[in-house]
C-alpha cells in the first residue's frame, strides 16, 4: 500500500486492539442501548427543575458528547456558578453490559481520524449528552466565587436542565478576548452576552487565586488534523483561549467541591493526583539556563513565577518551555482516597482536593464518582466497596496511559502522512523525550513528534534544536529527523 493511500482508520482500530482496548461494542451492549432508548427509566428521588435558567455549553467545534454546561448569577458576596454535569448513571446502571464495557475501556480515545467513544454514540452524543434544547437530568454543582477567587456556599443537587446555547471555544474565546465579533447565537442575545461575561469574570478570579497558590499555566499547542474527503491535508494547531480557560476553571472548581463533599462525609472516593514532578532536577536545570534558581525540592509556586516570567519575556518560545515542563512532570494517576488518608493533591493545578467528575460520558472514573455522590445525596450506602474503587482507580490509570499511547501513535501516523511531501525541510524543534529507545523531538509548526535519528548525543528534554526531516513511514508511525 502506498503512503498516499494508507488507511488511517484501520490503523487506529488496530492500535486500539494492540493496546488492550475493545474498539467494538458487543451485541449485548447494542441491545441494551435499544432498550434504554425505548424505555427511559423513571426519575426517582428529589430532582429540581432548573430548565428556566440560561444554561450554555462551550466545547470543541466537533464535540457531540456534551458533559458539562454552565450558568451564573451575581449574588451577595460574589457570583454563583452552577455547573451541570450529565447524569449518565440515570441511563447506564452498574453491572449492565454498557457499564461493563465502559469499565474495561475506561475512556474515550481521540485518534484524530476517528473517536472511539467509551459509551455507544446513541448514548454519549444523544441520550446522555446535554444537547441544545433537550431536557436532561444532571448533577448540579453550585458555588459562590468572590472577587478573590475564594469558593464558598457550595451545594450539590440533582436537577432537570436544558442547554439553551451550544457554543464553541473558537467562537466564544476570541470574543471574550475582544479580538473578534460575538458568534451568531451570542450576538443575538444580550442576556447570553451578559451571562458569558459574568462567567468569565468568575473564571478569571478562580484562575488568579490558583495562580497565587502555584497553579501552572501552560501554553499547550494542541494538534488539529485537517481532513478533506477523508484524506489528511495537513495538521493545524489549536491554541488555548479565554473560553477554554473558563471551562477548565469551572471544571477544576466543581471537581474540588465534589472531592470536599466526600471528605466532609468521610466517604472513600477516587482522586486524580499528580505527584511531585518525576524529573524536578531537570526542571531546575532548565530554569538555570534562563538565569533563575529554583529550590532543590519541588515547589509549584516558584515554578509558576519562573514560567510566568518566561511567558512575558519570551512569548514566542513559551510553548516550547511549556511542553518540556509538562513532559518532565510526568502523567497523573487515579488513586483510592479513604477517610483520614492524607491527600496527595494535584501539583500542576495547585489544588489539594481533586475528584474527576465533569466528564461521565468520556471517563469511567467520572461515572463512578457520579454514582458515589448520588448515593451520598440519597443517604444510601456507597455504590462501590473500597477494594473495588482501588482496582477501578488502577485500571483507569493504566487505560489512560494506553489511550495516550494510542493517540500518540496515531498522531505520528497522521503526521507522517501530512509531512510526506516535506522531506529535507528544516524545522525548529524541542526535545521531548530521552529514552532507551532514542531521543524524541517535537516540531511546533506543524506540531509533530519524531525520532532524532542523527545528532542525538548530549541533548536532554527541553533543549531547542534545528532539525531536518529525513523520512516518514505512516505504516510504522515513524518520523525521523537529523541535525
Amino acid at each position: 500500500m502506498s503512503h498516499n493511500n494508507f488507511d488511517l482508520a484501520a490503523a487506529a482500530r488496530e492500535e486500539m486492539i494492540e493496546h488492550g482496548f475493545d474498539p467494538d461494542f458487543p451485541q449485548a451492549v447494542e441491545q441494551q442501548v435499544t432498550e434504554i432508548a425505548a424505555n427511559p427509566p423513571a426519575t426517582n428521588g428529589a430532582v429540581r427543575d432548573l430548565r428556566q435558567l440560561l444554561w450554555s455549553s462551550i466545547d470543541n467545534d466537533s464535540s457531540r458528547d456534551l458533559d458539562q454546561i454552565e450558568v451564573a448569577e451575581r449574588v451577595d458576596g460574589g457570583i454563583r456558578i452552577m455547573v451541570g454535569i450529565a447524569d449518565v448513571d440515570f441511563r447506564v446502571k452498574t453491572g449492565t453490559p454498557v457499564d461493563q464495557h465502559a469499565a474495561k475501556n475506561t475512556t474515550s480515545v481521540y485518534t484524530g481520524i476517528r473517536t472511539f467513544s467509551m459509551l455507544p454514540e446513541q448514548l454519549s452524543t444523544d441520550l446522555t449528552s446535554l444537547n441544545e434544547e433537550a431536557d436532561r437530568l444532571a448533577v448540579v454543582v453550585e458555588m459562590v466565587v468572590d472577587a478573590d477567587g475564594e469558593v464558598s456556599r457550595t451545594n450539590i443537587s440533582r436537577a432537570t436542565i436544558r442547554n439553551r446555547a451550544q457554543l464553541t471555544y473558537n467562537g466564544v474565546g476570541p470574543w471574550l478576548e475582544a479580538k473578534a465579533a460575538a458568534p451568531a447565537k451570542v450576538a443575538a442575545s444580550p442576556d447570553l452576552q451578559a451571562q458569558l461575561k459574568l462567567q468569565d469574570e468568575a473564571a478569571q478570579a478562580l484562575r488568579q487565586a490558583r495562580s497565587k497558590m502555584g497553579a501552572l499555566n501552560f501554553d499547550r499547542v494542541e494538534p488539529e488534523v485537517l481532513i478533506v474527503d477523508g484524506k489528511v491535508q495537513g495538521i493545524g494547531t489549536r491554541q488555548k483561549n479565554r473560553a477554554g480557560e473558563l471551562i477548565e476553571d469551572f471544571m477544576i472548581a466543581a471537581n474540588g467541591v465534589m472531592a470536599r463533599a466526600f471528605s466532609d462525609a468521610k466517604v472513600s472516593s477516587i482522586r486524580r493526583v499528580v505527584k511531585t514532578p518525576e524529573r524536578w532536577p531537570r526542571i531546575v536545570d532548565l530554569a538555570k539556563q534562563h538565569g533563575v534558581n529554583l529550590p532543590q525540592q519541588p515547589d509549584a509556586r516558584a515554578l509558576n513565577v519562573f514560567l510566568q516570567k518566561r511567558r512575558s519575556e519570551d512569548p514566542a518560545h513559551y510553548s516550547d518551555l511549556s511542553l518540556a515542563v509538562i513532559k518532565l512532570m510526568g502523567p497523573g494517576e487515579y488513586v483510592l482516597l479513604r477517610p483520614g488518608d492524607p491527600g496527595e493533591g494535584h501539583f500542576g493545578l495547585a489544588v489539594h482536593d481533586y475528584a474527576h467528575s465533569t466528564a461521565p460520558n468520556r471517563r469511567f472514573s467520572d461515572l463512578v464518582t457520579q454514582r458515589l455522590i448520588k448515593a451520598l445525596m440519597a443517604k444510601q450506602s456507597p455504590s462501590y466497596a473500597e477494594g473495588q474503587l482501588a482496582s477501578i482507580a488502577q485500571n483507569c490509570t493504566l487505560r489512560e496511559d494506553a489511550a495516550r499511547s494510542v493517540e500518540r501513535a496515531m498522531h505520528k501516523r497522521i503526521a507522517a502522512v501530512a509531512l510526506r511531501n516535506q522531506i529535507g525541510k528544516t524545522f525548529s524543534a524541542v526535545v521531548t523525550g530521552v529514552t532507551p529507545k532514542g531521543v524524541f523531538v517535537r516540531i511546533l509548526n506543524p506540531p509533530a513528534e519524531g525520532l532524532l535519528a542523527q545528532g542525538a548525543d548530549g541533548v536532554d528534554v527541553g533543549d531547542r534544536l534545528q532539525v531536518k526531516l529525513l523520512s516518514t513511514n505512516p505504516q510504522r508511525g515513524y518520523i525521523d529527523f537529523g541535525r
